[in-house]
């Protein structure tokens, strides 16, 4: 109930100014109030704490959101505005990246592995954007679009390089994704290993014993709001059926890995990183052919069987279902029944299962059921060291931390190189 008031309380507020404003036709001919913008989100709102800024100081990233204004104020149009968010959201990724990845120097004393930097520079320049008043009319449309550009450069999901089918005899194509951090009121020093994972691999090879992979990476955000809008199948589209393997990545349970089997066409309902909560059937296109259920097609025993690190990998078959002809959910520890209504999949019931589903869905519309390999792998909890465990007191980074967000790292990619030879092994 608390996001609720909140959001009525910020869009009464906004309401009751725009009686008593002054208004403007913007380039689309709507009505808006002169020297007004959309106000923060809850996400944006978080950057004022100690922490984040921390993070952005001791990163190097501390100016990124300053610079983005700066660019936006030399903006005199829409066009020259988006051509300011494309260069600089596409930018933000690749500076991220190549800090991940050891190219330039750190800016800092934080640790090159950290994710966090990138989740809270990106809220720096939608806030901004946000914000901004430019002398000419911006329609609300339009600064929407502006937003959703600033968001896909930013995420790498503009930056996808999967090689065609010629380039490169032998080399395999991967797509992965990770997410942003999130649980922030819980502990807002929390990194999220699989937006970690997708910087360090994000343009890499990776080595299998049936030849080289290349990996191409995006991160999404941990929003209902974007998955309900169709923010994965827009950018995975173009690429599955370039794709040799895919996988899509989140922080799952303590201490090990899971290879989910099955996923699941049902929202639980836990709050988002905007404190949203949605509790339905994942809203898809075309939802008269939407299935319950869809299925892994990586090479699981393959990927369970082989030593890829110190976290143990398991076969997840286990899923929570409404039987056919049924009202109560019960646990299935060997997968749905036939006819079964989905309330969990082997990921759960948030936007981790979420973004599997969607991925799986969209790889069966499309046809590549039986020929690509894909699916969703979660990663271990990242922890915090034994003596920095209080969200409160402790300190935004410690040794431990580090190295279980590389291990932890270091560790999918062999799940990866597994899983490419094994499919490899597979179709041959």
């Amino acid at each position: 109930m608390r996001p609720l008031r909140v959001r009525i309380g910020v869009l009464g507020l906004a309401l009751v100014a725009s009686l008593a404003a002054p208004t403007t036709a913007t380039a689309a001919g709507v009505a808006l109030p002169v020297g007004t913008a959309p106000a923060p989100t809850v996400e944006e709102q978080r950057l004022d704490g100690q922490v984040p800024r921390e993070i952005l100081r001791r990163s190097g990233f501390a100016g990124v959101a300053e610079a983005f204004a700066r660019g936006l104020g030399r903006a005199d149009s829409y066009p020259e505005a988006r051509a300011v968010v494309a260069r600089e959201g596409a930018a933000l990724w690749r500076r991220t990246v190549d800090r991940v990845q050891g190219r330039g120097p750190a800016g800092g004393d934080l640790s090159r592995d950290d994710d966090r930097p990138l989740y809270w520079a990106r809220l720096g320049m939608t806030r901004e954007l946000r914000a901004w008043e430019p002398g000419f009319g911006l329609s609300e449309r339009q600064r929407a679009a502006l937003l959703t550009e600033l968001e896909r450069t930013s995420r790498g999901q503009r930056d996808l390089r999967l090689p065609g089918a010629g380039h490169g005899k032998g080399v395999k194509r991967v797509l992965l994704t990770g997410f942003d951090p999130f649980t922030l009121d819980r502990d807002i020093r929390i990194s999220n290993p699989s937006g970690a994972v997708a910087l360090a691999l994000d343009g890499t090879v990776i080595d299998t014993p049936d030849g080289p992979a290349r990996v191409e990476t995006a991160v999404f955000p941990v929003r209902w709001r974007d998955f309900a809008e169709g923010a994965v199948e827009r950018a995975l589209r173009p690429y599955l059926p370039r794709a040799d393997l895919f996988t899509t990545v989140s922080q799952g349970r303590v201490g090990r890995f899971d290879v989910e089997r099955t996923n699941g066409a049902w929202r639980g309902g836990f709050p988002d990183n905007d404190n949203v909560s949605r509790t339905e059937t994942v809203p898809v296109a075309d939802p008269a052919s939407q299935p319950q259920w869809t299925t892994t097609t990586l090479p699981y025993a393959a990927i369970t069987a082989a030593d890829t690190g110190r976290f143990p990998v398991y076969d997840n078959t286990s899923v929570r279902e409404i039987p056919a002809g049924g009202t109560e959910a019960v646990v299935r520890p060997d997968g749905p029944t036939p006819g079964s209504t989905a309330r969990e999949g082997g990921g759960g019931n948030y936007l981790s299962n979420e973004i599997a589903y969607r991925a799986t869905l969209l790889r069966d519309r499309l046809g590549l059921h039986g020929t690509l390999p894909g699916g969703h792998v979660h990663t271990p909890v990242l922890q915090f060291g034994a003596g920095n465990t209080d969200p409160a007191t402790g300190s935004v980074t410690d040794p431990e931390f580090v190295r279980n967000r590389l291990d932890i790292v270091a560790q999918t990619r062999a799940i990866v190189a597994v899983a490419v030879s094994a499919a490899v092994s597979d179709r041959d």
